[in-house]
This record gives structure tokens, C-alpha cells and sequence, in this order.
């Protein structure tokens, strides 16, 4: 007898009704248990620029990525409910793949923007409730720099007509694990707009990060955003 194959979830589209109450007290529990329970053990933890939030309108949240307890931290510094997008990679593993989604995360190709991407951005926003969050750096980056952006977090606010909420973090580039030890600052800038060129939003994003928190901005060179813009796609 010839098995049947089993069907693989497809993680890079989520449509309206993927947004479910459910995932949004999943995700309010992770959001309250990590930062308000567990990390205060061994971090003392700072949110400052609460007042840079836009209230009247949506936005993508653009933290930098230092560590696996970001996306904690950064739902707890805004206290809205956030899709972040994660490299297809993670979603190959079932155990994450099962709370990633759990989540509301979905899966993103990190070499070249998809359309799936786009619908599934646009969707989000469709909900009037949760927000767009991406990492531009993609995977963690401890080196105190701002490089290596994937330029597909600025081709999605301008395709989106959509602003920009940058956040800094600094403080667990190396993991604490001594009892109130750490210090964690999660900055919250000012919104940087949609509507200016693809290496301006670039440039103003990496600035912005790296002042708030004393890093280096590391500027990519003209071919690379030439190159981000034309991986734009339509929908």
C-alpha cells in the first residue's frame, strides 16, 4: 500500500483569519512571562521612548537583533500585538515550527522578497491589530555593528505606504546568568517615514539604532540597495 505524503504547512502565508485570539494570548503570555517573571532574575530592565509610539495609525516595528529574548522584550516595550517575520530556516525544525506559529511568526525568504511576503504584510495590517515586526539585520549580530541589512524591511514600508517605529536594544550581546547582574535597555526611536528613497529609510534606520545605543553604523554600498530595490515585487 502506497502511503500518502504527508502535507507540509505552508508558514510564509498567513490570510486575516490566521490572526486568532488565541495566538494573541499566546503571544501576550510569552510577552509577560519572559520579561516580567523571568528576566528580571538576572536583568535590571529599561524601556524608554514609550511616547515615540504612533497611536493613531499602523507601523513596522525594526528592532536590531542581539538575542533569542528580543521579540520578548520588544512586545513588552511597545504592548502591541506583533507578526514577526522569521527566516524559513526555523520553521524546518516541527517543534519551533509549532510555536513560532503559535506565535503568529511566519516564514520569510531572506534572499529576495516574496509576493507571498507582501500579501501576508498586508494582511497583518488588515486585522487592526497587530503589527508588522522584522529584524533588517536578519540573524543575530553581537558585534556592537549595524551591518548587513536585508534591505527588504524598507522595500515593504515603501510598497506598504507604511512608517517605521525603529528600536535599539543593548545589554544581553552576551547572556547574563548572574542573579541582577544585567542591564537591558530596549530604546524606542522616533518613526522614520515611508516616504523618501529605499537608501534613505536605510541609512536613517542604521543611524538611528546605532546612536540610540553606541554602536557603529556600517553603510552597504549603493550596488547592494540598487540591488534590494530590484527585488521589489507587485501585487
Amino acid at each position: 500500500m502506497i502511503q500518502k505524503e504527508e502535507k507540509k504547512k505552508n508558514y510564509t502565508k498567513r490570510d486575516v483569519t490566521d490572526f486568532t485570539e488565541g495566538k494573541y494570548k499566546f503571544q501576550l503570555f510569552g510577552r509577560w512571562l519572559v520579561p516580567n517573571t523571568l528576566l528580571p532574575i538576572f536583568y535590571k530592565i529599561e524601556y524608554i521612548g514609550r511616547e515615540n509610539i504612533p497611536s493613531d495609525r499602523n507601523f513596522i516595528i525594526a528592532p536590531n537583533h542581539i538575542s533569542y529574548l528580543d521579540p520578548f522584550v520588544v512586545g513588552e516595550a511597545v504592548k502591541k500585538p506583533i507578526a514577526f517575520m522569521g527566516k524559513k530556516e526555523l520553521f524546518e525544525n516541527k517543534i519551533l515550527a509549532f510555536l513560532l506559529d503559535g506565535l503568529a511568526c511566519f516564514a520569510v525568504n531572506r534572499e529576495k522578497l516574496e509576493v507571498s511576503t507582501i500579501k501576508t504584510a498586508i494582511n497583518v495590517f488588515k486585522t487592526n491589530r497587530w503589527m508588522l515586526g522584522i529584524f533588517p539585520q536578519g540573524g543575530i549580530r553581537r558585534n556592537r555593528k549595524i551591518e548587513k541589512i536585508n534591505k527588504g524591511f524598507a522595500a515593504i514600508a515603501k510598497q506598504m505606504k507604511t512608517d517605521i517605529l525603529p528600536i535599539a536594544i543593548t545589554g544581553s550581546e552576551t547572556y547574563n546568568w548572574i542573579p541582577f547582574k544585567g542591564n537591558l535597555k530596549v530604546i524606542i526611536g522616533q518613526p522614520i517615514s515611508y516616504n523618501q528613497e529605499l537608501n534613505d529609510i536605510i541609512d536613517e534606520w542604521g543611524n538611528k539604532i546605532a546612536s540610540l545605543i553606541d554602536y557603529t553604523y556600517v553603510k552597504e554600498s549603493e550596488n547592494e540597495i540598487e540591488s534590494a530595490q530590484n527585488n521589489t515585487v507587485n501585487v
